[in-house]
């Protein structure tokens, strides 16, 4: 897996770290059972905090993507449905599809870019066509 930071962007760094892993949970790179580089080995890596990279892990532990165990490490947990999920995502997708709205994005561009994305991540369910 390779992760690329901006570490002098307006993106926090961590957030930049989880939002990577979850891509890459997404694409298939990192399958269940996968191991990440220990905290202080990936802060070494990037020159950072390893502090910063705790905070990631811990953010993904919380949302139920890893498990952090003192003798393995961080690991990539098994996909569960979480009933609250559906809901909070739909919520961030509400800001982001606004966001576009808002912007002057005509609807089938926001569709074909949504449907893009999806259909870049190697796991996306087929589309359903009547």
């Amino acid at each position: 897996m390779i992760l690329n930071l901006d570490l002098d962007g307006e993106t926090p760094i961590y957030q930049q770290l989880r939002d990577q892993i979850v891509e890459a949970i997404a694409d298939g790179v990192l399958a269940e059972g996968s191991s990440l580089p220990s905290t202080r080995v990936l802060a070494a890596d990037f020159g950072i905090n390893f502090h910063t990279v705790n905070k990631a892990y811990d953010l993904l532990r919380r949302q139920g993507l890893l498990q952090l165990n003192r003798k393995s490490g961080a690991v990539v947990t098994p996909a569960a449905a979480d009933p609250r999920f559906s809901e909070e995502w739909a919520a961030k997708a509400r800001t982001l599809l606004a966001e576009a709205v808002a912007k002057g994005m005509p609807a089938d561009e926001v569709l074909a870019t949504c449907r893009s994305v999806l259909d870049s991540f190697g796991s996306a369910p087929p589309e359903d066509t009547p």
